[in-house]
């Protein structure tokens, strides 16, 4: 009867630090959209590709109101980014779309992308997003890419512009549009292993 109990608390110890385990390992990804015409490939692909992973993802932007992609899709996002905790995230990832022209000089997305960097966080754009990163002055002297529109916006902060889909420069990744969202989601899931 003992040796049973015995073996009951054993497994039971077990199952509980199996669980907590992979609890631990749960990786936690910021996603910033704008308020309206995020791009939607830019958001869904990335996001399809860390939820396959197993990484949790959390929606934010500028308000809590449905946002509408420059495609169609609807996303209600679950916290505003004047409520973000970049501690909480192990990467922060800026989607792009002609709305995301509303955080070039948004003082709490800019602090957000500095605040990733200075806590050593991967911080991520794409399409026009990357331009955000440049406006934060956290492009100066890495490489980067970003929607044509923008490179010389880039280049005037200082960054070196690759014209590539992706770019990784330590950990930063940055890529140039909608038809590069697969490759940049599965490069920010390569530095988060």
């Amino acid at each position: 009867m003992i040796r049973k109990i015995f073996m009951i608390l054993l497994v039971s110890m077990f199952l509980i630090y199996i669980s907590v385990s992979l609890m631990a390992q749960t990786k936690n990804i910021l996603m910033i959209i704008a308020s309206q015409n995020f791009r939607d490939e830019e958001l869904l692909k990335p996001k399809q590709i860390f939820e396959k992973q197993g990484f949790k993802v959390t929606i934010a932007s500028s308000s809590l109101n449905t946002a509408t992609g420059m495609l169609g899709a609807k996303v209600k996002p679950e916290i505003t980014i004047e409520n973000v905790n970049v501690k909480n995230y192990d990467a922060v990832v800026f989607v792009g779309g002609v709305g995301a022209t509303e955080y070039f000089q948004n003082p709490l997305a800019l602090k957000i992308v500095r605040d990733t960097v200075k806590q050593d966080k991967i911080l991520a754009a794409i399409c026009i997003a990357p331009r955000i990163l440049a406006e934060a002055g956290v492009l100066k002297g890495k490489k980067a890419t970003v929607w044509k529109s923008e490179a010389n916006a880039l280049k005037s902060k200082q960054a070196i512009y690759t014209a590539e889909d992706v770019t990784v420069d330590g950990k930063i990744v940055t890529a140039s549009g909608p038809h590069a969202a697969e490759a940049f989601g599965n490069a920010i899931v390569k530095l988060l292993k």
